[in-house]
């Protein structure tokens, strides 16, 4: 049980450092959409699938997988950022909640085909 504690926060804590430096290196774009969230995101999503593809192939042991995937992804990816993002914008205008609307479409969708990517990567099944 502490060992799973200790993987999940160090991982965590990988992942809301990698977060933050992407918070502070990528702009938004010029409508808004916070890009960095966005890319922390659809990233985290690719390699939780390709984590999840190596642990089913079992190239990932289950304590490394706990550690990638609970811990660096979940630090990694953050979906209160992701909703306050989507109120930032809807709170503008109009064009706003166009925006917002397009970011999170988008996040969802390309969030999807990232987990899939990494699954297929791996050559490990869709379904589990």
């Amino acid at each position: 049980m502490i060992n799973t504690i200790i993987l999940v926060f160090l991982g965590g804590a990988v992942g809301a450092v990698l977060r933050e430096l992407l918070m502070l290196g990528v702009p938004n774009l010029a409508d808004g959409i916070p890009l960095s969230i966005l890319l922390a995101n659809i990233v985290a999503s690719f390699l939780l699938g390709l984590a999840s593809g190596l642990f089913q192939k079992g190239i990932l042991s289950a304590d490394v997988n706990l550690l990638i995937s609970t811990g660096v992804m979940g630090g990694l990816s953050t979906f209160s950022s992701f909703v306050f993002g989507a109120f930032v914008l809807m709170s503008g205008s109009v064009h706003g909640m166009f925006s917002a609307v397009i970011y999170l479409t988008i996040s969802i969708i390309l969030g999807y085909v990232a987990v899939l990517g990494g699954l297929r990567l791996t050559g490990a099944s869709v379904a589990s």
